[in-house]
């Protein structure tokens, strides 16, 4: 299967102060391309204290938003508004060509299922044939048995309902366009920076991939590649130049972060070199 590419700048979605994508394509794009992970919070409504198998949409942190923002390929966008206008701006026409657009991916998962159904029958009336076919045709009841399979299949064969007897399903689209056309990039809208943006950026551009840290206490875990391939070797926190770290945190940091296999690594800007200087403290005591 062939990598699926997403034009660029695309749209991040702004709700409520978090930032939001909703295509599954742009999902995986910027974790391919751009190392960009995101969190999922998708969730099922009848389970919603599940978190292992979440989905769409991805949530985004604000340096994860703003990273891509400066890089120019994507453009934060107001999904509240957005989404207002671009349905009161739809005409007649374009009414009509959503609602047959949103038909027309029902009636294609209708058929989808209803060719599920259909072969999980089939195989379900040659498993029951050839256990009949094992067992072997008894003498007296061959005939009677010849006759009422032919009856089971005639039956089974006129309630198969025809393609044009298919329902067209309800779908829910997960994304506003298409058919509703995209928004227009804007650069006034930029996600705030933490103070800890700098060791953020300096980190991704050295080919980390980043993840909140919460479950480790720390702001973020540093990976050397994808997390599905590997486990983190960093707890990264960031920190003013000038700020005072207490030494009890980085005995505290420190072995926390040796117990658990990695490094506890702090990090921030030194303006008078206009550079990102990081260090990394392990537990060595006895």
């Amino acid at each position: 299967m062939a990598d699926i590419t997403v034009a660029e700048p695309f749209p991040i979605f702004a709700v409520a102060n978090k930032y939001i994508l909703y295509d599954i394509n742009t999902v995986t794009y910027i974790r391919r391309v751009h190392h960009i992970c995101g969190v999922l919070i998708g969730n099922i409504p009848q389970a919603a204290q599940q978190n292992v198998f979440s989905g769409i949409p991805l949530e985004l942190i604000p340096e994860e938003a703003r990273l891509l923002v400066e890089r120019g390929s994507a453009y934060i966008v107001d999904d509240v508004a957005s989404h207002r206008r671009g349905l009161t701006d739809l005409s007649a026409a374009e009414r009509i060509a959503f609602v047959s657009v949103l038909e027309k991916q029902g009636l294609e998962a209708a058929l989808a299922q209803k060719r599920k159904a259909d072969k999980k029958r089939e195989k379900h009336f040659e498993k029951a044939g050839g256990k009949a076919r094992k067992r072997g045709p008894d003498r007296e009841d061959t005939e009677l048995e010849s006759a009422s399979a032919s009856y089971a299949v005639s039956r089974a064969a006129s309630v198969v309902p025809n393609d044009s007897d298919v329902q067209p399903l309800c779908i829910t689209p997960t994304t506003s366009y298409p058919p509703l056309s995209a928004p227009k990039p804007t650069t006034a809208l930029l996600p705030p920076a933490s103070p800890s943006y700098d060791l953020f950026a300096h980190l991704h551009s050295k080919d980390y991939f980043l993840s909140p840290g919460l479950r480790f206490g720390c702001q973020y875990l540093a990976y050397p590649g994808d997390p599905l391939r590997f486990h983190s070797h960093f707890l990264a926190n960031g920190v003013a130049w000038d700020q005072e770290i207490s030494l009890l945190n980085i005995v505290a940091g420190g072995r926390l972060g040796t117990g658990v296999k990695k490094g506890y690594l702090v990090g921030g800007k030194d303006d008078s070199r206009d550079e990102v200087r990081v260090f990394c403290f392990e537990w060595a005591a006895m």
